[in-house]
């Protein structure tokens, strides 16, 4: 089946802005994605989670905007925001009419915060208190904590999880390192600024234009350069904690993004896991372990450097010899992967026209193609080549791949009931 290109024009401001546009007449309403290159990969081991509360910080107005959230509303519009380890974004969606209200707070917010002593207890209050209900009052809550200690050099930024550390961190933070936090990574050249809905190329360009031609460009921090610093072999690691069943995750270091072996290794864990007819759920919840996994998924955690690849399972039981039967079933399930022939053309082709449906559905919507669109820029790739690109890659590619991921060194950890 031919599908139509999704419709992408570009636009350079002097100051380093790059504009990504998508016309789409079929709303009246406009999406506006701002994508800035700055994540907790960025952070220190000693000032952690400040990336994530600079998002929440630029809600906390600006030197022309007291009220972010008020404007915008007044407008028909509302935003919402998310931080991770290698990017920090910034959405709103409103009726394409009221597009300058959007532009409008998003280049003042680029040009300064407000940066008041009352915001920023607010929002560290804000923050806290988000680690203390995603992370210390939720079972399972320090996962990514522990997991990537074990994964992770002590040093690596990846090795703690975008909300930080510890509390003790975030109510560390001073308006001095929100100030410098900001100067060194929020600017024009290191943003992307996405435009879609029911707004001209044209249209959008003289907006930005207007809005945003006079927020200077910065000097941006370099990025900490720190190997991942692996393990050698293979690492356990246990908690007893008030969770509802036995919890076994299995992480596998995996190549970065923008790598063959990255989207290979996303295409494997799709075949593992994605949908009732997938290896994972056929093999061993249904299979070899049935009785004892209770579910079973595969998944990565896309980052710009080396990630990781996860095979998570619920078990029926946690003594340790039903937990090392668990890590042997799924340790012996995924090294099938690595034996020539077995997997088969069928198999590659039923996931790749999965990966297909799922990616020009999302781009359907307005607000997720502002968003794709401003990764893919970021990333300097072509949206209409997704499809194509990702269809090169060949059940040899993916053998490769699954030999050298699950043959190396991984890291375990079991959460087991109080």
């Amino acid at each position: 089946m031919n599908f139509k290109p999704i419709p992408v024009e570009r636009h350079t401001l002097p100051n380093g802005l790059r504009l990504v546009h998508s016309y789409d007449p079929t709303t009246a309403m406009a999406a506006v994605d701002v994508l800035y290159n700055v994540g907790a990969r960025d952070e220190s081991r000693s000032l952690t989670g400040i990336a994530h509360l600079f998002e929440h910080l630029m809600f906390g107005g600006s030197l022309n905007v007291p009220d972010f959230d008020g404007e915008l509303e007044d407008a028909g519009g509302q935003s919402n925001a998310w931080t991770s380890n290698d990017f920090t974004n910034f959405y709103e969606t409103l009726p394409a009419q009221n597009l300058d209200t959007a532009l409008h707070l998003e280049s003042d917010r680029m040009l300064s915060p407000a940066f008041s002593e009352h915001s920023l207890r607010v929002q560290r209050d804000v923050v806290i208190e988000e680690f203390k209900q995603t992370c210390l009052d939720r079972p399972y809550g320090r996962i990514w904590h522990n997991l990537r200690a074990l994964l992770y050099s002590p040093e690596h930024p990846y090795s703690w999880p975008t909300i930080g550390l510890e509390p003790e961190h975030i109510a560390g933070v001073t308006l001095d390192d929100a100030r410098q936090w900001f100067f060194s990574h929020y600017a024009p050249n290191n943003a992307v600024l996405a435009i879609s809905g029911n707004v001209t190329f044209d249209r959008a360009c003289r907006a930005v234009e207007e809005w945003f031609a006079d927020v200077p460009s910065r000097q941006i921090a370099a990025r900490p350069d720190i190997a991942p610093g692996f393990p050698t072999s293979d690492v356990y690691d246990e908690k007893r904690a008030a969770v509802p069943v036995p919890l076994l995750v299995m992480a596998f270091p995996m190549d970065a993004y923008g790598s063959e072996g990255y989207f290979a290794a996303d295409t494997i864990t799709d075949i593992l896991s994605a949908g009732r007819a997938s290896r994972l759920v056929n093999n061993v919840v249904n299979g070899s372990g049935k009785g004892l996994v209770a579910g079973a998924d595969a998944s990565i955690i896309g980052s710009e450097g080396p990630g990781m690849l996860l095979l998570t399972a619920t078990l029926a039981s946690d003594t340790d010899k039903d937990i090392a039967r668990a890590r042997t079933l799924l340790h012996n399930e995924v090294m099938r992967l690595t034996e020539p022939g077995n997997i088969s053309s069928h198999e590659l082709e039923r996931t790749l026209n999965n990966f297909e449906a799922t990616f020009r559905f999302s781009n359907t919507g307005y607000l997720a193609r502002a968003t794709n669109l401003a990764q893919a820029e970021i990333h300097g790739e072509d949206l209409n080549r997704t499809v194509t690109d990702r269809r090169k890659l060949s059940c040899d590619d993916l053998i490769r791949t699954a030999e050298k991921i699950f043959s190396s060194p991984s890291a375990s950890l079991v959460y087991r009931p109080m």
